[in-house]
């Protein structure tokens, strides 16, 4: 059996590595940029800290800001007609993951147009370009989409995430900054990390995991155990915002190659039909998640235990499975995530449409476990 594995090709990390921006347009022999970021990020100054670099070499952009937290077909679309009026031969994508997301679409299509009805996009399309030329600068710790051939979309029409898994869409470079995440509010700091936390679990376990994906999951479950109460609490604090933004992209290398599972496949459907931001809604459901996996992760969870710090002498298999979940657990409410549906104004009615596009959810099918809609709705219920 042969086994991918696609990275991207160029990456920067460090305080301050932004001002590397000018070298790598240059070496790139490229000469306009469309600059895609969200109006929240635009409003606190964030973006500015990349705009600034630009502006210091005369660089010439345009910006392209019609980007919602979870980015629909009607953004991407918007956003091709964006890029065609600049003139721009490259896309510099500043924010978490929706802008990185929506940048994606763009480009993909931009040099694909047969896929300018954007839906058709939606698993493994067979684009034949790569990509516009993206450099990815993530101003959250989370999605790891500066390094994954992976992106997510709504369809408004359908009101269901597609989940769209294209190699052509990684971007030509990431520059990880963690100075662009200094200003990341306390929930968006919790949010974002139990997300990266979630990516680097779902693919320590999924049914493409093996050694050399377990090697990077496992490294980034310990950098997130050991950093994100030091960002959620001290958010200014160097250590623990360096070793979130290495931590998540560490996992989305792996991840983007392996897959996830029902945490991700439940968690869509909430951000889709509810508006629940994505980290929000992996937070809550995975130790619940876990817990429904520890039959066919035994082991595995008895490492994840270890790994984020627990002390599994004189434990057995099952109780070193268990400690992990605990972990997990823990380190959520410490970081202040919602535990309940009901916080987020999900009832019990609701569970049945959650449940219907769950199940048939791409990332679904990776879970260690197989399951069954009734089951999902089972679930839902336990963390209602």
């Amino acid at each position: 059996m042969s086994q991918r594995f696609i990275l991207n090709e160029v990456s920067y990390f460090g305080a301050g590595c932004r001002k590397e921006l000018p070298e790598v347009l240059g070496r790139m022999g490229l000469k306009k940029a469309l600059v895609c970021s969200d109006k929240g990020l635009i409003k606190v100054g964030t973006t500015k800290m990349v705009t600034d670099v630009l502006d210091s070499v005369k660089f010439p952009y345009e910006i392209y800001s019609e980007i919602k937290p979870n980015p629909t077909v009607t953004n991407v679309k918007q956003g091709v007609d964006a890029f065609k009026k600049s003139g721009a031969d490259c896309i510099i994508a500043i924010g978490g993951g929706s802008s990185m997301d929506t940048a994606k679409g763009i480009g993909i299509v931009a040099n694909n147009p047969e896929f300018a009805d954007v839906v058709s996009l939606e698993g493994c399309a067979p684009t034949k370009h790569k990509s516009v030329p993206i450099i990815a600068l993530p101003t959250t710790a989370g999605t790891g989409a500066e390094v994954t051939i992976n992106y997510v979309i709504i369809d408004e029409t359908k009101q269901k995430k597609m989940v769209c898994v294209d190699p052509n869409d990684i971007p030509a470079v990431a520059i990880v900054d963690p100075e662009l995440m200094y200003s990341l509010p306390k929930g968006l700091t919790a949010a974002t990390g139990m997300d990266a936390l979630t990516h680097a679990i779902e693919g320590y376990i999924t049914k493409a995991a093996w050694v050399m994906s377990d090697m990077y999951e496992l490294q980034a479950i310990k950098m997130i155990a050991e950093n994100l109460p030091l960002a959620v609490e001290q958010p200014t604090n160097p250590v623990g915002r360096e070793g979130m933004a290495l931590a998540q992209y560490i996992a989305a290398q792996a991840f983007s190659n392996v897959g996830l599972g029902l945490v991700h496949g439940m968690a869509h459907p909430m951000g889709s039909l509810f508006d629940v931001p994505h980290g929000v809604a992996n937070a809550l459901l995975l130790p619940t998640i876990m817990e429904f996996n520890m039959p066919k992760c035994i082991e595995k969870f008895g490492v994840i235990a270890r790994t984020m710090g627990v002390d599994t002498t004189g434990m057995t298999a099952e109780q070193a499975a268990q400690a992990a979940v605990d972990a997990v657990r823990k380190l959520s409410i410490r970081v202040g995530i919602p535990q309940h549906l009901s916080e987020l104004n999900i009832k019990e009615s609701d569970i049945p449409a959650l449940a219907a596009q769950a199940i048939t959810d791409v990332c679904t099918p990776g879970n260690p476990r197989d399951v069954t809609e009734e089951e999902i709705k089972a679930l839902y219920k336990k963390v209602l």
